[in-house]
């Protein structure tokens, strides 16, 4: 961090000390009266300018007089108060100060001042963003980002509502991007978890603390600290771990799985999912209390059949820096009146079979051949689901036996490709330790491939 140039103006020198011990690493020059404040303002060159309203004896609060210098002067001017009545705070507003707190939790505010005023300076090139990050040339899309990324330098939460492949997650890693927090983006799927192992992976759990427990692991909250936590699929989390989790946001505070004592992050939320959330809340599967404090801005996505202006740019920047393809005009209204139900991952995965085809001229059919296989999830719906020989074989041996052995083989083979690592074969199956081992003890002899 470059060193700032910063005036406080505070006439009590124990005030004057404290904010010098948080503002250490910058050049610090203070003024303890009126006339000094003003001498300094006028002749020197600041980033910053920090000050007390009331200087002296009184409550004339003389320290107003300083904002319209310092604002004439581009200076970010920061009031720091006894005196924050709602009018006290609208009138230091009106006169052009950029920032206001009151006298408390001195280290948690300069800090956060700092932030807002190095994003600030920095500003976010949404141009930029748009361009090389978050492709769009939608109005409403463009709308939405801008308003998340005015809000990327608070602590304020965010959640991003949309359908799955609208970009969450990549709209949750550029507003950490923009925030100028220190620490790392940290994401988790909360829809890929049991509620047991959702537990171990946010707060952390000792050794031991239950099966397959080899070694301490850090949890999501503390690699998320000075950082950004995006919980992905909020909805798919337990009412239980919602109240868990509720708790250390409020705090900032957590126990890890199997561990008395207590550890503390300074993380930020952001959120997603593509559920609707007065749904989630009517059918009681969402707490409105842990809503109200993962729900500080809200940014909803609009799905790509909806924005179809997108899809042509977003071909383009899929093969940028790579092999490059050109569309008839019959292919390019192929992709144009597609649904996209799988919305932008969906458009990526077709343009990367077609970059993997040989001939650089993509015809209506080879469009029509992709967007026609059966390469997408499929739905309970789909015969292909479950083919035939496995339903046969409910047919003759009872549904029971055949879920079993069906899950047997499930389990076999996870653990098979997760090299016996069991911890992950219980995230990737969402089960149960208890489901792990019954399954583990059932043969799955018999069960057709």
């Amino acid at each position: 961090m470059n060193k700032l140039n910063i005036l406080v103006v505070e006439d009590n020198p124990l005030d004057q000390q404290v904010i010098a011990d948080y503002l250490g690493s910058h050049a610090v020059e203070f003024a303890g009266d009126l006339d000094t404040a003003v001498r300094k303002l006028e002749g020197g060159q600041y980033d910053l300018c920090f000050l007390d309203l009331q200087l002296g004896k009184g409550d004339d609060c003389s320290g107003l007089k300083l904002i319209p210098l310092a604002a004439a002067k581009g200076i970010y001017s920061v009031v720091m108060s006894g005196h924050d009545s709602e009018k006290m705070v609208a009138r230091a507003h009106e006169l052009g100060c950029n920032d206001f707190y009151a006298k408390a939790n001195q280290e948690t505010n300069v800090a956060a001042v700092i932030a807002r005023f190095l994003q600030s300076r920095a500003g976010v090139n949404t141009e930029h963003v748009f361009a090389e990050r978050f492709v769009t040339q939608d109005p409403d899309t463009r709308a939405s980002v801008t308003e998340a990324l005015k809000h990327a330098a608070s602590d304020l939460p965010v959640m991003i509502l949309g359908p799955s492949g609208t970009g969450k997650t990549c709209l949750g890693r550029i507003i950490h991007d923009c925030s100028g927090r220190q620490g790392a983006f940290v994401d988790i799927n909360c829809s890929v978890y049991t509620e047991e192992l959702l537990e171990a992976e946010l707060f952390g759990h000792k050794k031991g603390a239950f099966t397959g427990a080899a070694e301490d692991h850090k949890g999501k909250l503390a690699q998320a600290h000075k950082g950004t936590l995006f919980l992905d699929e909020i909805g798919a989390m337990s009412v239980k771990m919602q109240t868990n989790l509720l708790k250390a946001i409020e705090t900032r505070s957590f126990y890890p799985v199997g561990s008395d004592k207590l550890e503390s992050s300074d993380f930020r939320i952001v959120s997603a999912t593509l559920e609707n959330i007065q749904e989630l809340i009517a059918d009681g599967r969402l707490r409105f209390d842990f809503l109200q404090r993962i729900q500080g801005v809200t940014i909803a996505l609009k799905p790509l059949a909806r924005r179809k202006c997108d899809i042509l740019p977003l071909v383009e920047f899929f093969t940028r820096g790579g092999r490059r393809l050109a569309f008839s005009d019959e292919a390019k209204a192929c992709l144009l009146s597609h649904s996209w139900p799988g919305n932008a991952r969906e458009l990526k995965k077709l343009v990367e079979r077609l970059v993997a085809e040989p001939g650089g001229k993509v015809t209506a059919e080879q469009v029509r051949h992709h967007l026609s296989e059966s390469w997408a999830e499929p739905t309970g719906d789909s015969d292909d689901f479950l083919p035939e020989s496995v339903y046969r074989y409910m047919l003759e041996h009872g549904l029971e036996t055949a879920l079993d052995r069906l899950t047997s083989k499930a389990v076999r083979r996870n653990l098979k490709e997760n090299r016996g690592r069991r911890v992950k074969t219980l995230a990737a199956l969402k089960i149960s330790t208890r489901r792990l081992y019954t399954a583990l003890r059932k043969k799955e002899d018999g069960l057709p491939a």
